[in-house]
Formats: C-alpha cells, sequence, structure tokens
C-alpha cells in the first residue's frame, strides 16, 4: 500500500470503522450508565432540582474553590491552557470547519492559522507539562494507571501530527496527513472505553449532583 493508498484507506474504509466503533461504544457506555439506576431520595424535596443541576454543569468549568486551586495550581492551569487548545485546534481550524461543514452542513468562522498554530502548541506543552508532573510527582506516579499514560498518548498524538502534516515536516504531506487521521480514527476507537469518555459523562455526573443538592436545598 502506497502513501495515497493508505490515505484513502484513512478517508474511507478507516474511518467508517471507526466512526461506526465510536457510536457504537458512546451508546453502550451511556446504556451502562444509565441502567446503573439510583436510590430513591426519602427526603422532602425543597425543589425541583433541575434549575441547580443546569447551573452546576457550567459553575464548576471555574476553579472556584480557593484551596483546592491552591493545592493543585499546577494541574489547573495546564489543564485548561490543554483544553482551550484543543478546542481552538478542533472546531476554528478551517479544513476542520470544512470537515464539520461536509458533514453536518454547517460552518462557522476560523481564526487565521497563525492563531491556531500558537493554540496547539500550548496545548502540545501543556501535555507535556502535565506527563512530566505524572512522572515526577509521587502520588501522581502511584496513582497513574497504563489507561492514563495511553490516554496521555492518544490524546497528544493527533494534536502534533495534525501540526506536522498542516507545516508538511518529517514525511511527504500526504504520508503525514494519513497518519494524522489514523491517530484521530484510533482515538475514536478507544475513546469510549477509556477515561476519555468523562468528556460525555461529566455533564451527566454534574447535573446529576447538582440536582440532589438543589433538591435539599444545598447551594452549589
Amino acid at each position: 500500500m502506497n502513501e495515497t493508498e493508505l490515505l484513502l484507506w484513512a478517508r474511507g474504509p478507516g474511518l467508517e470503522y471507526a466512526t461506526i466503533i465510536f457510536v457504537f461504544g458512546m451508546v453502550l457506555r451511556l446504556i451502562e450508565i444509565f441502567m446503573l439506576g439510583r436510590k430513591k431520595n426519602l427526603s422532602e424535596l425543597r425543589a425541583s432540582g433541575v434549575a441547580a443541576g443546569i447551573r452546576t454543569m457550567f459553575s464548576r468549568f471555574a476553579p472556584l474553590d480557593k484551596n483546592t486551586f491552591k493545592r493543585s495550581a499546577y494541574t489547573v492551569v495546564a489543564g485548561y491552557i490543554f483544553h482551550i487548545g484543543l478546542f481552538v485546534s478542533l472546531f476554528l481550524l478551517a479544513p476542520h470547519i470544512e470537515l464539520f461543514e461536509s458533514i453536518f452542513g454547517l460552518a462557522w468562522p476560523a481564526l487565521p492559522t497563525t492563531v491556531v498554530d500558537f493554540f496547539v502548541v500550548l496545548a502540545l506543552i501543556s501535555l507535556l507539562a502535565l506527563l512530566w508532573h505524572r512522572l515526577t510527582s509521587p502520588v501522581m506516579k502511584f496513582l497513574s494507571t497504563g489507561q492514563d499514560y495511553l490516554v496521555w498518548a492518544l490524546t497528544f498524538l493527533p494534536l502534533l501530527t495534525g501540526y506536522m502534516s498542516y507545516h508538511h515536516m518529517l514525511f511527504p504531506y500526504t504520508t503525514m496527513l494519513a497518519i494524522h487521521i489514523l491517530s484521530v480514527e484510533l482515538l475514536m476507537v478507544l475513546f469510549p472505553f477509556t477515561k476519555l469518555m468523562h468528556a460525555f459523562t461529566l455533564f451527566i455526573s454534574r447535573y446529576y449532583n447538582g440536582m440532589l443538592a438543589g433538591q435539599k436545598g444545598v447551594r452549589q
């Protein structure tokens, strides 16, 4: 298989297989979560909890707890930088927007490539910083499992290969683009079955916890 055939496979059958596994895995994991059920709340309800649940989904994006921020400032700052860089590279790069438009029929203005490059580099640096912290912090190193390092690699590679392919680095453009697409497809295949699933479940858990607190009259 030459580089052109590899790229065609990655854009065609490879993407189809990855999408099927991703969708199947997401549905399966969500069914598992909602089938867990919950204990009946026997206390008197002070509110429906819906408003509190929705508010909690978004309020916890900001590290309002000063003590928590003080203890984990390194990971909080690096984590925010990474997520902002990932968002910009995924949703505000012109080629990605064109892809979304071809699939969903929706498009929006793109940022200049130099701006996106800046955020991608920031995201890569923040991921390296988080990896270094995981490897050097005794507590983080003790708590880390093989899946944590797998998730790091699955997240790091699409950003790195995307940057390299866009700037024609290391390999010919066709080969590097194929590698980038394959790295994204690998991420899609393993996404539902790893801790990356938190990108979706965090909203469910935040709403649930906020709703329970709201029903009990606890301010979030």
